[in-house]
């Protein structure tokens, strides 16, 4: 009997006692007490097969869209903690990924065990099953929902006998595909740099030592090598690479310092948009400012951040910054190298926190969220959490977000459901100017006049022969610059 009739012929059976058709096999009604915790001997016996991940093309025609497809892949992924919908929704999660990245997704395999395997990540019983689930699918790669590392992918691959990529290297893929701007394309270089630094392998005589003179073989003159390996020339390359990386992006970080230290002194306040990847930020920020800003049903469709100016209803102006998408498991290098990107969201006013209501798991992404922003030291910032796709998502869930989040609100980007009370809560949220000033303002003085218009509430205004009258409500700053002009 093959591993795939092992995978698919008992499902039945154990749909009755767990309630999941493609729960597995089972051996006995023996269980196993594992850390405190009792699992389903059947359940660490077999690999779970989880349906609904195949992105396998059902009409020819489909096919000039989908060029840049160049692997087939099969998902692999270890549950040791929480319920099996949140180990099947992170699977759902890697074949988005793995599609945003150009794969074909054939088939996902979960297996349930306490810990990783470290050796195989799997299990070596199971990884020898993977490879036929992989022979029987025609596949050409296996991705692994986390992290591996070095000498697990390397064992892995020796078993499956295909390429063996993990959740890190498939998002800095991801990332490298769809950089555009030069800070971008920097900052996701520096990433996979830092990523490949200790997966550096060797072969053969490339991991000789490299002598000179009669030592070298006898080859005597002309044969005198640096005296390092292969492998020691391309660390020291990819460190000095990095070290040229992190100085570049540090003289673009002074550029981006440069103009928020202008925003800054023109006292314009700032909102930033954040959240999960395809939860609909740039849709947002095209719905509130008309940015035109690119929007595609697709994981991290948006690397480079984009800052918009945008007004609130009674006129004051203020910036609305998109920033990169989050996920589960976001590689540390990506926090890091995006880390001067991120300050926007730092050093913003207030946060807008955008969750798709129409996810599976809509808590999850902002348990994830709020992860990475602490990473950033952005967790101090005032937040609304803005609960997109409120058309499309289950009522029941709306509700449940909007009353565990005591500060929110739910909108449609796609439809224009609640934008204009989003653009009322903003204005309430943003910094409001509170010194009263009744001020004739001469004419030659007319940036003093702007400066009111952008930035503080203009209660009332006249031009007489002296100059401007203006009755208005403005910052304690901008009141003192005021000073010399109040009647």
């Amino acid at each position: 009997m093959t591993a795939r009739d092992i995978l698919s012929g008992r499902a039945e059976a154990l749909a009755d006692t767990q309630g999941h058709d493609d729960a597995g096999f089972v051996l006995d009604d023996d269980r196993l007490t594992v850390d405190g915790e009792q699992y389903d001997r059947e359940e660490r016996a077999a690999l779970r097969r989880v349906s609904g991940l195949s992105t396998e093309l059902e009409d020819i025609t489909e096919v000039e869209y989908r060029q840049l497809r160049l692997e087939r892949v099969v998902l692999a992924a270890v549950w040791s903690e929480g319920t099996i919908d949140d180990a099947e929704n992170s699977l759902r999660e890697l074949a988005a990924l793995a599609e945003t990245a150009g794969s074909e997704v054939l088939a996902g395999v979960i297996q349930r065990r306490p810990n990783p395997d470290p050796a195989t990540y799997l299990g070596k019983g199971k990884a020898a099953e993977l490879r036929d689930i992989v022979v029987a699918e025609g596949a050409d790669t296996v991705v692994a929902d986390t992290e591996l590392a070095p000498s697990q992918r390397r064992a892995l691959e020796d078993v499956v006998k295909v390429k063996v990529v993990d959740r890190t290297a498939l998002i800095l893929d991801i990332f490298a595909q769809h950089a555009k701007s030069k800070e971008g394309k920097a900052q996701v270089e520096l990433a996979q740099l830092q990523y490949l630094l200790p997966r550096l392998r060797g072969w053969g005589e490339s991991m000789s030592r490299q002598a000179g003179g009669q030592a070298a073989g006898g080859q005597g003159m002309g044969s005198r090598g640096p005296g390092e390996t292969k492998i020691e020339l391309d660390r020291r390359r990819i460190n000095s690479r990095i070290a040229r990386l992190r100085r570049e992006i540090k003289g673009m970080k002074t550029v981006r310092d440069t103009k928020r230290g202008g925003r800054r002194a023109n006292r314009v306040p700032s909102v930033a948009i954040a959240g999960y990847t395809n939860a609909g930020k740039s849709s947002l920020l095209n719905r509130l400012t008309g940015a035109g800003v690119l929007v595609e049903n697709q994981l991290f469709a948006t690397l480079d951040p984009t800052v918009r100016r945008a007004e609130t209803p009674d006129g004051r102006l203020y910036t609305l910054a998109d920033t990169v998408g989050f996920v589960r498991q976001l590689p540390h290098q990506l926090v890091e190298a995006f880390r001067s990107t991120l300050e926007e969201v730092a050093d913003a006013d207030l946060l807008l926190h955008v969750v798709d209501g129409s996810h599976a798991d809509p808590e999850g992404q902002v348990s994830a969220v709020r992860a990475v922003l602490a990473d950033v030291e952005a967790h101090d910032v005032k937040e609304v959490v803005v609960v997109n796709k409120a058309d499309l998502a289950d009522p029941e869930v709306l509700d449940r977000l909007l009353r565990h989040e005591t500060h929110s609100i739910a909108v449609s980007a796609r439809t224009g459901e609640g934008i204009g009370a989003l653009r009322a809560l903003i204005a309430d949220e943003l910094p409001q100017p509170d010194v009263d000033v009744d001020v004739l303002v001469p004419y030659d003085r007319g940036d003093l006049v702007s400066r009111v218009h952008e930035t503080g509430e203009v209660l009332a205004s006249d031009h007489v022969a002296e100059g401007t009258r203006l009755t208005a409500r403005v910052d304690a700053e901008l009141a003192e610059d005021l000073s010399a002009f109040v009647v």
